[in-house]
């Protein structure tokens, strides 16, 4: 068996990586494609490599040399590959194909070497290997039928979304069998190019030969093994976190991501908190529906955004305010509420962050669960000096939950000291006390000193959309920062989520009635994972205690390396640096029940 590497291309996407670079010289992690690639083909004890170079070929070719790799190597040339596709590429090497079986390779792939493997020791002598579609992929897709055979190949011009799930993606890499290369692959590609020309892809081919009644060639599922394409440099950065040899360094960069996991091969993300039961699929639906719209007009400015804030909300459009998510809410505020803060430890930073660290004084529960109520709270902040008070609740990460009645009493007690409140309820729809917003005219319009936050995003599980609403009874503040922030500070797509939500509202309550029933599922099945201490919890995460010796860092790495999970270590957070916490997302019960069995593997 031989291999084929086809590197002709110019790479021009890559920019300036490749101005004087062949596409497959542009390093991942220190790495040169080309090298890793060589060296895992090396591996396979294969008759030789044949690589097709065109643009920057004598310095991809004097590069390889360096490299070490015994196994022999062919070099074909392609002198016109800037007027040409891949078709001409592999047309230039159709004597080799013939004479042994193939291992056919693009060279801007990077994979680990279980895909290598997968493909050869699988019996079947000709395959396409393949990969269920994801968001992230692009290009050539099949249709495959439940025994391997390619239905229909799918270029991207005829890629329908509507039919995303029945799609596999071509990876990119083949076997052929010298046989399948004489008596079908060889002879098709000499009658498309004459037929069609020089600027085509190999693909193309391949789709013909799946018209025929024994096209012989078959798919090769992968099955969790990893691959990346790199076509620019956004692949180029999301390679480096897929493929670093550095497990730590790896868990540093996806955790330093703060969302955007769509493009990561099967990773489950239980770190950012979302509701897993909201949106209906009819809302999407309706959504979809008017995109060509919300894509091409503009948004309305704030006035009409606060009054669609303020019809789902029910209080009056001058006290509220909607914000690009929460978090630009919460910059907003902190910077205009002066003096000194209060806020309860471990805590979301976002309030703090706005603030110096001198300016804030912080409150620490002292009990092993950082549970607190209102007693503590006044207890402790009685005789600071503070002129605001940040109380999320529930709590993140704690998932510590404050009643209503004693919010209103803290409501109270905070008015009677000229304290301003903030309560940040963006998780406090997934509590079991019912009907306990602070959101009502009445409440805002008797204490203007009360702030009410809250994040759509989390409640309604649309992050996507960037989502957030701030009530007050003091319309000056609110009016204040409604000239701060951009005119146009939402997108199309906020607006009309907003417009069409009450609709919803009965979709929503169920969705929060499910999102209960399974939370009291999950937290029982991990209170019975031996090494963990599962805290209660009123939110839509857990945050829990590592019991067995193991470090919250060492459990996050595991999760990550061998299991594909993203979680979040607490650590950093905490003043008991002898306890290790983790928090994790509530999500659905197969996902839950994939870390609960994920859990128990990695706590060995």
């Amino acid at each position: 068996m031989q291999a084929i590497i086809l590197a002709a291309g110019m790479g021009r996407r890559l920019k300036e990586l490749t101005q004087n670079n062949t596409k497959c010289m542009v390093k991942v992690n220190g790495v040169t494609l080309i090298d890793r690639m060589l060296h895992q083909i090396e591996t396979q004890h294969l008759s030789r490599i044949v690589i097709v170079v065109g643009y920057e070929g004598q310095k991809l070719i004097d590069y390889i040399n360096t490299l070490g790799i015994q196994t022999p190597i062919v070099y074909v040339n392609n002198p016109i590959y800037d007027r040409t596709n891949n078709i001409y590429s592999l047309a230039l090497a159709r004597d080799y194909l013939c004479q042994d079986d193939t291992l056919l390779f693009e060279s801007d792939l990077i994979f680990e070497d279980a895909v290598v493997e997968t493909l050869i020791n699988d019996p079947r002598d000709t395959l396409a290997l393949v990969d269920k579609y994801a968001a992230w992929m692009d290009g050539t897709c099949v249709k495959l039928a439940d025994d391997d055979t390619i239905e229909a190949f799918v270029p991207g011009k005829k890629f329908k979304f509507s039919e995303i799930g029945q799609y596999y993606k071509t990876v990119n890499i083949y076997k052929f069998s010298r046989h399948f290369s004489e008596t079908h692959y060889v002879p098709f590609l000499n009658a498309y190019q004459s037929a069609l020309g020089e600027n085509e892809y190999y693909e193309q081919v391949l789709r013909v030969i799946t018209m025929l009644d024994d096209p012989v060639i078959k798919a090769k599922r992968l099955n969790g093994q990893k691959w990346y394409e790199i076509d620019d440099i956004q692949d180029l950065d999301i390679a480096e976190s897929i493929f670093t040899p550095d497990e730590d360094i790896r868990v540093g960069l996806l955790q330093g991501r703060y969302g955007g996991y769509w493009r990561y091969p099967d990773l489950v993300d239980f770190c950012y908190l979302v509701n897993p039961y909201f949106p209906p699929q009819r809302m999407i639906d309706e959504i979809q529906a008017s995109f060509t719209a919300l894509l091409t007009q503009y948004p309305s400015g704030m006035k009409v955004n606060s009054l669609l804030a303020a019809k789902n909300f029910g209080v009056r459009q001058e006290n509220i305010l909607v914000g690009n998510g929460a978090a630009e809410l919460i910059k907003g505020l902190m910077e205009v509420l002066p003096g000194k803060v209060g806020i309860v430890r471990p805590t979301f930073e976002e309030y703090s962050h706005r603030k110096a660290e001198e300016d804030i004084i912080a409150y620490w529960p002292q009990n092993d669960d950082y549970s607190y109520g209102y007693k503590d709270l006044t207890a402790f902040f009685a005789n600071k000096e503070i002129a605001s008070l940040v109380v999320i609740n529930p709590d993140n990460p704690s998932g510590n939950y404050v009643e209503k009645r004693d919010i209103l009493r803290l409501i109270a007690w905070t008015k009677e000291r000229g304290i301003r409140l903030v309560v940040d309820e963006s998780f406090s729809d997934f509590a079991e006390e019912p009907d306990n917003t602070l959101f009502d005219n009445q409440l805002l319009a008797g204490n203007p000193h009360l702030f009410v936050m809250k994040s759509i995003s989390k409640s309604y599980g649309v992050p996507g959309l960037r989502l957030g609403v701030l009530a007050s009874g003091d319309t000056e503040t609110i009016s204040r920062l409604k000239k701060d922030v951009a005119i146009w500070n939402i997108n199309s797509f906020a607006e009309f989520y907003m417009q069409i939500e009450e609709k919803y509202k009965k979709d929503y309550v169920a969705a929060l009635d499910l999102f209960r029933e399974e939370r009291k599922r999950f937290v029982d099945a991990l209170s019975a994972v031996a090494g963990l201490r599962v805290i209660p919890s009123q939110a839509n995460f857990i945050m829990i205690e590592i019991v067995n010796g193991v470090s919250a860092e060492e459990l996050t790495r595991r999760l990550i390396v061998n299991s594909n999970i993203l979680i979040k270590n607490l650590y950093p957070k905490m003043d008991k640096k002898e306890k290790q916490f983790i928090r994790i997302a509530v999500k659905t019960k197969e996902e839950n029940n994939r870390l609960v069995a994920a859990l128990k593997m990695n706590l060995l």
